[in-house]
C-alpha cells in the first residue's frame, strides 16, 4: 500500500537527500517567515484571479490580495480539474519533455495549483525520483495533496512556498517546472533567480506563460465585455518606471523579453516556442460556468447583480465568442501558450 502523498520516500537522488531534513517538518507546523510572491498558482492563469493593479503599483499589497483571491479560487479549480487537464495537456507534456525528467531526479513544480503537471512529473521520475508540488495558497496545496493521493503517488511532497524566496537549499534540484504562474508574480525576475539558485549545474527549467491577448479570445471575451459595459476598469497600460513589471495574464507574452529574463537570471541554452491550444465547451452555458469557477475577478464582478443585468453581461460575452460557436452550439476557442526551457 503506497504511503499517502505529501511525504517523500526515503530514497532519491543526491539533491533530494539534502532536502529530506526540510521535508520532515511536521504537518501543520508553520513554515518560516517568507516573502510573498503574489502568485504561486499555475492554475493561476486561466483567466484566473487578477488583483487590481494601479499605475502606482504596490507589490506587497498585490501579493497579499493575490494570495487571498487564489485561496478563494481553489475550489473552482478543483471542480474543473478534468476540463483543465484536457485543455492544458499539450503544455504539460511539453514541459515534462523539455525538463528531461527521469529517475532519480528531484523536481519542483512551482505555482503547482492543484498539481496536475507535477503529478505527471512524479510518474515520470519513478521509482527513485521525487516531486515537490509547491504553491503559496494553502487551499491549492490541499487540492494538490488530494490529487496526488487519488493517483496513489508516494513520491510527492506538497508544500507552501514563495517563488521569490524559496525555502530550499542551493543546488538541490534537478529540474523546475512552472505552468502559467510566472507572469502573475509580483517579481518574476526574483523568482527566476531563485529557480537558478536551487538548481544544480546542468539542471533544467521549463515554464509556460500566455501568448498575446489577441491570440487568447477565451480570456479576452469576458473581460472585454465587462470593460465595455463599464462594470470594471480597463487594466493600466503600464508603469512609468522603465523596465518595471506589472503582473498580469499577458505580462510575459513577448518571447524575446522572456528569453532575456531567463538569460539575466543566469540560465543558458534558452529555447522558446508557441503552442496552439483549443478551449472546448459543449455550449455557452458550460463556458460561462467554467469562467465563474476559474476567475474570481469575473465572479466578483457579476456577483449580486440583478438578473436582467446578468443576462446583458452574458449576451455581451457570447457576442464576442460568436465566431467560435458551431452550428450545434459547441465552442472551440483558440488559445496560444508561450513555453520556454533553459539550462542552469
Amino acid at each position: 500500500m503506497p504511503r499517502a502523498a505529501g511525504h517523500l520516500q526515503a530514497q532519491g537522488g543526491g539533491g533530494c537527500r539534502e532536502l529530506q531534513g526540510i521535508f520532515r517538518r511536521r504537518e501543520g507546523e508553520a513554515p518560516p517567515a517568507r516573502r510573498r510572491s503574489g502568485k504561486l498558482s499555475q492554475t493561476t492563469a486561466m483567466s484566473g484571479p487578477a488583483p487590481e493593479i494601479t499605475e502606482s503599483f504596490d507589490p506587497d499589497r498585490y501579493r497579499d490580495q493575490s494570495l487571498r483571491q487564489w485561496e478563494g479560487a481553489a475550489p473552482g479549480w478543483e471542480r474543473r480539474q478534468r476540463q483543465m487537464r484536457e485543455f492544458s495537456a499539450p503544455v504539460s507534456e511539453w514541459l515534462i519533455e523539455a525538463a528531461q525528467l527521469r529517475s532519480p531526479h528531484c523536481v519542483l513544480d512551482l505555482a503547482s495549483g492543484i498539481g496536475e503537471t507535477g503529478c505527471i512529473a512524479a510518474a515520470r521520475v519513478m521509482p527513485q525520483g521525487t516531486v515537490i508540488l509547491a504553491d503559496q495558497a494553502q487551499a491549492m496545496v490541499a487540492a494538490a495533496r488530494r490529487r496526488a493521493q487519488e493517483l496513489e503517488l508516494a513520491n510527492v511532497q506538497c508544500r507552501e512556498l514563495s517563488a521569490e524566496s524559496l525555502d530550499l537549499p542551493a543546488a538541490s534540484l534537478d529540474a523546475v517546472i512552472c505552468r502559467w504562474g510566472l507572469m502573475l508574480m509580483a517579481d518574476p525576475d526574483a523568482a527566476l533567480k531563485e529557480c537558478r539558485r536551487v538548481l544544480r549545474s546542468g539542471g533544467r527549467i521549463a515554464l509556460a506563460v500566455w501568448g498575446a491577448p489577441q491570440r487568447n479570445p477565451w480570456a479576452g471575451a469576458p473581460m472585454g465585455a465587462l470593460i465595455e459595459l463599464q462594470i470594471i476598469s480597463p487594466p493600466p497600460r503600464g508603469d512609468a518606471r522603465e523596465g518595471s513589471h506589472l503582473p498580469g495574464m499577458f505580462a510575459l507574452a513577448d518571447p524575446n523579453a522572456l528569453r532575456q529574463r531567463l538569460l539575466d537570471a543566469g540560465f543558458g541554452e534558452v529555447r522558446t516556442e508557441a503552442l496552439e491550444l483549443t478551449r472546448s465547451h459543449p455550449d455557452f452555458e458550460d463556458f460561462w460556468e467554467t469562467t465563474l469557477d476559474l476567475s474570481s475577478e469575473v465572479r466578483s464582478a457579476v456577483a449580486g447583480r440583478p438578473q436582467a443585468e446578468l443576462e446583458r453581461i452574458r449576451d455581451a460575452v457570447r457576442a464576442r465568442l460568436e465566431p467560435f460557436i458551431g452550428a450545434d452550439g459547441s465552442l472551440a476557442i483558440p488559445a496560444l501558450a508561450l513555453v520556454a526551457c533553459a539550462s542552469a
